[in-house]
């Protein structure tokens, strides 16, 4: 079962995979160990994606749901498709990467997602994760994951008796800046504070030198760089470049672009002060978040252990410098600041997997936005709400709520608008079903479920309406539970004023007569994906797989018979000139000339099985020249190779004719059966040697290699069986001399004879007889 990690973030993808003991960083097919991409999972009306629209390469839609759709031409048709299904895409192709790096299939997996992702978010990218084919066993925080790939190799931590180590992970990407404090147990870790700035990433640095130079060459070389989409896209990895330059070098540094628009050069200089100032404004960002998540934390900063940077645009000096100065401690940078995210991921997936073992090692998040809950019945005048999860409450994490209630009631789950920076604050609308009162007319109490999983996402699990029983009843424990009743009573007023909902320790558990009914669920998550929906894109994806895999192999054919023709046009003046005639050569390379027009004409677009034939009709004419060559190049090691298991196999037989002692144990009859192999290979040889001595390089060989090897296995399989037979041990000649005189009912006359003439001489043997010479 295979182990895979992923970071999905908003520029690059990183894939590590647990193999050979280890956690390894795997690349793709072009050997670049980050994939990239570009994608939004925000509604179409978002403030945010509205702003994105301009920049990006691709079309946007809104769908009928407020998501936002993608729009691209596919098999020659404008389609509009959904941001889970254009991550579903992503996902297939990281997978099929992971498949080909581990040579087994990819279905366990851990993906990372930012730490500020709402439920929404979540939701999008587990369905995407389903669309690829996937099973996703946890999405994970990015600066979690950096935890953990931190945390969980230090020998060193503190027993969980004693006082936590506490570390700091900062965490600048492409666009986003996310702080998390994590306290830090031998074999655990747990998440205390988070705080993030969602739009401050390299990329702002990124677009502030973009700006700087599209205003000074409109200057300098009177060129508009945004009206040229090309000139701009080349802009900004050339200042992408430059930024990373600068990281390393404070002295003056050029930007040279040749060609850069209507033939024209452009350069400039730029220095890291210079730069440090352009950028100021988001400079000053920087410490904002750090505060947050620092109170939050509830530490100070002598509380803190260590200070780890990671994401690429945590090399600014800059960046690097403002963080060490509010920390008064200066930054680690012992991770991998590009891919400690997946390496955490990965860990995650072994940790959960059970085809892996791996050191005990528990991890609890946070809640990143505080949720609350507005619940109201249809007869009800007035809502009543409560806040369930408050920010940086411990995730995962469950909560029993008791409504008191008489008829049926809708929950609404939605985040704190005053914390959330988003414009849609909605989770979703839950109706609990099918309650009623009490035999005696009271209100039912109605056991509500609420949960946020390991994913970081929210639902109403379970709800349930327990009946009191008349005379005997189940017997069970009740949980002493947060009540939260209608507004009109005292306890929901001191709920909704904040009266915390979590069981209290050590709490009574009365035993009462009562039965749990459990209640139907009606659930409907803001832009969440219907199941029979869902079903369709994942059977889409299996279909634009196959649809894939067909113009994959119609590429392959068509690139077969383009690289065929090009290869062998130039060998025809090259290595296989001397095995060729003229008129042959001349009928092949107007063949191949016609098959070069046609693939760029009437060839450019045809089915599989017309590259295939044309290919076919190329080798049935190029093949045999082929032949020529490799067979020159190869017979004669073929030959000698022959020669020399031939000179072998004759010096054995001159020994044995010698009466050499090493072969007397061999019998006449074998050998002579070994004398012929070898003089009969002999022959072959010589015959076949001098009748392609005779023909020229332009014919077909008389003998080809593979038929010269079948004669060396055949000279093997007879001759070795016998050279390398053993001499028979003392015990085995007295056993085969024992069985021959038995054989005769005792010795013969003249045997009694030799036998009396010398009692204390040798037993002679004759050549091929199984008996030996015995002192």
């Amino acid at each position: 079962m295979s182990v895979v990690g992923i970071d999905v973030g908003f520029q690059n993808c990183y894939i590590a995979v647990a193999r050979s003991g280890g956690i390894e960083t795997i690349a793709n097919e072009y050997s670049d160990r980050c994939t990239p991409l570009l994608n939004l999972y925000k509604a179409f009306d978002d403030p945010f994606v509205q702003a994105e629209k301009p920049k990006l390469p691709y079309g946007l839609h809104k769908l009928a749901n407020g998501n936002t759709g993608i729009k691209v031409r596919y098999l020659d048709e404008d389609t509009v498709f959904t941001v889970e299904q254009i991550t579903g895409m992503l996902l297939t192709k990281l997978k099929e990467t992971s498949e080909s790096a581990l040579k087994k299939p990819v279905v366990d997996c851990v993906i990372s997602v930012p730490s500020f992702f709402t439920d929404a978010e979540r939701r999008s990218v587990f369905d995407a994760t389903q669309i690829a084919g996937l099973n996703c066993l946890r999405l994970i925080n990015d600066t979690t994951a950096v935890a953990l790939a931190y945390g969980i190799y230090k020998q060193d931590l503190p027993t969980p008796e004693e006082r936590p180590r506490n570390v700091v992970f900062v965490d600048m990407g492409h666009s986003s800046f996310q702080v998390s404090i994590t306290a830090f147990n031998k074999g655990k870790l747990k998440v205390l504070s988070t705080a993030f700035d969602l739009y401050l990433g390299g990329r702002n640095f990124d677009e502030a030198l973009v700006d700087y130079f599209c205003e000074e060459f409109k200057g300098k070389y009177k060129l508009n760089v945004r009206d040229n989409p090309r000139a701009l896209l080349r802009l900004h990895q050339e200042c992408e470049k430059l930024k990373k330059l600068m990281s390393a070098n404070s002295s003056d540094l050029p930007l040279n672009i040749e060609c850069f628009m209507n033939d024209i050069d452009v350069s400039s200089r730029m220095n890291r002060g210079q730069f440090e100032d352009m950028c100021a404004q988001y400079l000053m960002r920087v410490e904002m978040p750090l505060k947050v998540a620092l109170e939050q934390s509830k530490l100070s900063r002598d509380d803190i252990y260590a200070v780890e940077v990671v994401g690429g645009a945590t090399r600014i000096p800059a960046i690097k410098e403002r963080i060490a100065k509010f920390f008064c401690k200066d930054i680690s940078t012992t991770l991998n600041a590009d891919e400690a995210v997946a390496r955490g991921c990965a860990l995650q997936c072994a940790i959960l997997s059970p085809a892996f073992k791996v050191r005990e090692f528990s991890i609890t998040d946070v809640v990143p936005f505080p949720i609350t809950l507005r619940w109201k019945s249809p007869t009800e005048d007035g809502l009543g709400e409560c806040e369930v999860f408050s920010k940086n409450h411990a995730a995962p994490f469950s909560k029993v709520i008791t409504f008191h209630k008489k008829e049926p009631f809708d929950l609404e789950a939605f985040y704190s608008p005053q914390d959330l920076p988003y414009p849609d604050h909605r989770i979703g609308y839950f109706s609990v079903q099918n309650v009623v009162p009490q035999q005696d007319g009271d209100s039912s109490k109605v056991k509500v479920k609420v949960r946020v999983n390991i994913h970081g996402i929210f639902s109403v699990s379970s709800a349930s309406l327990i009946e009191k029983q008349k005379g005997e009843g189940e017997d069970m424990q009740i949980e002493s539970e947060p009540v939260v009743q209608n507004e009109n009573r005292a306890e929901d007023q001191e709920c909704a004023s904040g009266e915390k909902l979590d069981t209290a320790a050590g709490a009574s558990k009365p035993k009462v007569k009562v039965k749990s009914i459990d209640l139907p669920i009606l659930a409907n998550n803001i832009r969440q994906l219907d199941r029979d929906v869902l079903n369709n894109f994942m059977e889409y994806e299996r279909q634009m797989i196959i649809q894939d895999k067909l113009v994959k192999e119609l590429n392959d054919a068509k690139n077969a018979v383009e690289e065929y023709v090009y290869d062998l046009r130039d060998k025809l003046s090259g290595i296989y000139e001397k095995y060729i005639t003229e008129e042959e050569s001349n009928r092949l390379t107007l063949m191949l000339e016609d098959t070069e027009n046609w693939l760029y004409e009437d060839g450019e677009d045809q089915p599989k099985q017309v590259y295939e034939e044309k290919l076919d009709a190329l080798k049935r004419l190029g093949q045999p020249i082929q032949d020529r060559h490799r067979e020159y190049a190869d017979r004669p090691r073929a030959f000698e190779e022959l020669g020399k298991k031939l000179q072998i196999y004759m010096k054995f037989v001159d020994s044995y004719k010698q009466k050499d002692e090493r072969y007397l144990h061999l019998s006449a009859e074998e050998m002579s059966t070994v004398e012929k192999c070898v003089n009969e290979s002999m022959n072959w040889m010589n015959s076949k040697m001098n009748a392609q001595s005779k023909l020229a390089l332009t014919q077909d060989p008389i003998v080809k290699v593979a038929e010269i090897i079948a004669k060396i296995q055949e000279l093997d399989n007879v001759c070795n069986p016998v050279i390398n037979r053993p001499k028979p041990t003392v015990e085995e000649a007295s056993e085969a001399d024992d069985q021959n005189n038995g054989a005769h009912n005792g010795p013969s006359a003249k045997q009694g004879a030799e036998g009396k003439g010398d009692a204390k001489g040798s037993q002679q043997t004759k050549p091929g007889s199984k008996e030996m010479e015995v002192d």
